[in-house]
């Protein structure tokens, strides 16, 4: 059957607040095969819908008739573009709003040191008037479109409790009558529902400045060789196997090979590592890393949406939309919030009625409980700490694939590590050659590395690197079968031979060098042996080192309280050594590829939270069983589709620091949500019992907002583990490049 979903991601324009994006989210799943999450903080509708049923046209037409606009989202560039502009007008229209209340909030400012600026009514109105019906014509718009679909948001609050004081203040004006009037009431508080606005839209810019630092390091134009003849070129006119070159200084364009020169890049933009990385020929480089010193020729490899750069973005954009699992109780409560609100509203103004006889303190009252309400606080708690932190991890080489991925690393108890390419560098060497009887050196060497040809296996291919050096030249064969995990077998110049791990020749019946082959992997080393037939050849003895960092992440990870299991193919012996290379007391051996989810899903029977952490490609089974999987950069490509959590460092220690940054964030959020909640609590019940003034009230609720965004930018001061002890006078010439974009 073919699959006919497909996803689109919609930038939203017009919400105002959590009920908004509640609201819209609930229109769009009613949609038939439509499964969407609207996200607040970045203002996005992230949607996976039947292409056979409904289209990207019907879809933005629900988002209209739900009253607000959206469009495809662009890349992150244009879409800034477009905020930008649309900060710009609204910061206009508050210096305007400004400009005309001024009047108004000197006489009150006056008021304070006894001086009494006793202006008209009628001017009072003049000034009032255009801040309440031209300046918060967005709150009467959001309003009615909230209305006409059965349900409120924080644009009505504003409305309601604005358009009471000016209407009740218009009344008094027009019938002469002798009290007092509250026109600067609801100007100020539109101004002040404005600048909180402003504020933390500013602040949201903020949190997003770790991507948009990545993507200003990215140069705009490039050098490139055509013909002969070097020219500068933009970066959209880049194609695939282009000549470009690179000086020192300057940043890489695209992703490529290195074909002449040799420097030292510097790639913390990607991943995280403050060292610069050695280039030279054969090499490659990748979009936005900085060239430290020499003069490079390259060869692109992958441009625009294709390099490391794009996907890192990608993905980075990806979480920043999801939603974490702790937001489901916010957007309940944000669903019935601003029902509840009008109705402690309505109750305030006839209790201080009856109480008092008072109509015009009985409706202030009214007012400060709608204006003081902040449906804003609780659908930001938690999105803005995932948009800063999910930007934080991609700064320093983390790559988090969504929300509830960053939550549930909070909760490992259990962290299962692959040991090849994980606690080791994935890079092993040939050490021993130690031939039987029945052979020699040179021709164990020259068998082994006819049949390795045929095998893509990291031992084969450090064979035939191996083989290289000692200028042998493998022979061709024919029949050739392997069995994933175990070894392989071929036929070469007419005769039978196998090679494997020393259990698979023992299935063929082998009689091998026992004592040979275990006093070798006592050393941690892996084995491999060769038969001819039934007669043994010999064994090959590789080494792949441990990662320096494997140590420190272990006890780090064991400080954090989790379990840690090493889970390898490899056997017994070398598994026990280097395990215990690594401080790793528990250790599953000789576990064939396919059987590693198995021993992963076993963890999860306990009701474990359980990570894996592979290579994102032989250990995708176990990383898709696992509750929380992490994936190390495997040479030069990014296992993004195998796991949760990306680690662009090929580095232990990132596990460490993933799971670090997810309690910080979840403490993060639950502060967030807690002030949200407090906020809320205490705010409204002190105006319905008449202890606030709108004015006050207005402010309180301008600032809640900004206040959760504020809290959530604190975050940015996390440092994962292996920087901590840096100093901070001197951060590598990226890094301050970064920064320098992204204040």
């Amino acid at each position: 059957m073919t699959d006919t979903s497909q996803h689109a991601e919609l930038q939203i324009t017009g919400m105002r607040c959590a009920s908004c994006s509640s609201r819209l989210e609930k229109s769009l799943n009613q949609i038939p095969h439509v499964n969407a999450v609207v996200n607040l903080a970045t203002e996005k509708a992230s949607v996976t819908y039947d292409a056979t049923l409904t289209n990207l046209d019907e879809l933005i037409k629900s988002v209209q008739d739900t009253g607000f606009d959206a469009h495809v989202a662009r890349d992150f560039a244009a879409e800034k573009l477009t905020r930008d502009a649309l900060f710009e007008q609204e910061k206009k229209q508050f210096f305007i709003a400004l400009a005309l209340i001024s009047p108004l909030l000197l006489g009150m400012l006056l008021m304070v040191f006894g001086v009494h600026l006793d202006l008209p009514v009628w001017t009072q109105w003049l000034l009032a008037t255009p801040v309440q019906f031209w300046i918060g014509q967005r709150f009467y718009r959001g309003a009615w479109a909230s209305v006409k679909h059965g349900s409120g948001n924080m644009d009505l609050l504003v409305a309601l409790g604005t358009s009471a004081a000016y209407f009740m203040s218009l009344a008094i004006m027009l019938l002469d009558l002798h009290q007092p009037v509250y026109f600067e009431a609801g100007a100020m508080l539109i101004t002040l529902v404005l600048l909180g606005k402003l504020l933390e839209a500013n602040a949201k810019r903020k949190a997003t400045s770790a991507l948009e630092g990545l993507i200003n390091l990215q140069p705009k134009t490039a050098h490139v060789e055509r013909d002969g003849v070097e020219m500068n070129v933009p970066l959209g006119q880049f194609r695939p196997d282009d000549i470009f070159i690179v000086r020192p200084g300057e940043s890489v364009p695209v992703d490529g090979v290195v074909l002449e020169g040799a420097s030292s890049l510097n790639e913390s933009m990607l991943t995280g590592e403050s060292l610069p990385q050695a280039k030279t020929i054969h090499d490659k480089v990748y979009a936005a890393t900085l060239n430290q010193q020499g003069r490079l020729k390259c060869r692109a490899i992958a441009v625009g949406s294709r390099t490391q750069l794009a996907a890192v973005i990608r993905l980075v954009e990806q979480a920043q939309g999801s939603k974490a699992a702790i937001q489901k109780l916010a957007d309940k409560i944000s669903g019935i919030f601003v029902p509840i609100v009008l109705a402690l509203a309505i109750i305030t103004f006839f209790y201080w009625y009856g109480m008092e006889g008072n109509f015009s303190y009985a409706l202030i009252n009214a007012i400060s409980v709608l204006v003081i309400a902040c449906p804003c606080a609780l659908g930001l708690a938690t999105p803005i700490t995932i948009v800063v932190a999910s930007g934080l991890a991609a700064k320093h080489g983390i790559l988090v694939k969504d929300a509830s991925a960053l939550e549930r690393a909070n909760k490992l108890a259990v962290l299962v590590l692959d040991k090849t390419g994980t606690l080791t560098e994935g890079k092993p060497s040939v050490t021993e050659l130690r031939p039987s009887a029945a052979s020699g050196v040179g021709e164990l060497l020259r068998i082994a590395t006819s049949l390795a040809h045929a095998s893509t296996h990291p031992l084969s291919s450090a064979l035939i690197s191996h083989a290289q050096t000692q200028d042998v030249k493998p022979l061709p064969i024919s029949n050739f079968a392997e069995v994933a995990g175990k070894g392989l077998s071929a036929t070469l110049e007419g005769e039978h031979y196998v090679m494997g791990s020393p259990a698979f020749l023992s299935e063929h019946h082998v009689m091998l060098d026992e004592l040979s082959i275990a006093a070798l992997q006592q050393k941690g080393k892996s084995v491999i042996a060769l038969a001819h037939g039934t007669t043994f050849l010999g064994c090959i003895a590789f080494e792949d080192q441990l990662r320096p960092s494997s140590v420190i992440a272990v006890t780090r990870l064991r400080e954090m309280g989790i379990r840690i299991v090493m889970l390898t193919g490899d056997n017994q012996a070398t598994a026990l050594a280097v395990a215990q290379q690594a401080g790793i007391d528990e250790v599953i051996a000789e576990v064939l590829p396919q059987d590693k989810a198995r021993y992963v899903s076993s963890f999860k029977a306990d009701n474990q939270c359980v990570g894996m952490v592979g290579d994102g490609i032989n250990d995708a089974p176990a990383l898709a069983a696992a509750d929380v999987s992490f994936a190390m950069k495997s040479g030069s490509d990014i296992a993004i589709d195998a796991a949760d959590i990306t680690l662009m460092r090929n580095d232990l220690s990132g596990v460490a620091d993933a799971i670090d940054l997810s309690k910080v964030t979840l403490s993060k959020i639950r502060q967030n949500l807690f002030f949200a909640f407090a906020y809320n609590i205490l705010g409204i019940p002190l105006a319905a019992m008449g202890l606030l003034n709108p004015i006050i009230a207005g402010g309180a609720m301008a600032m809640s907002s900004l206040s959760v965004v504020s809290n959530a930018l604190l975050l940015k001061q996390w440092q994962p583990g292996h920087r901590k002890n840096e100093p901070k006078s001197s951060p590598p010439l990226a890094t301050q490049t970064l920064n320098s974009t992204s204040t």
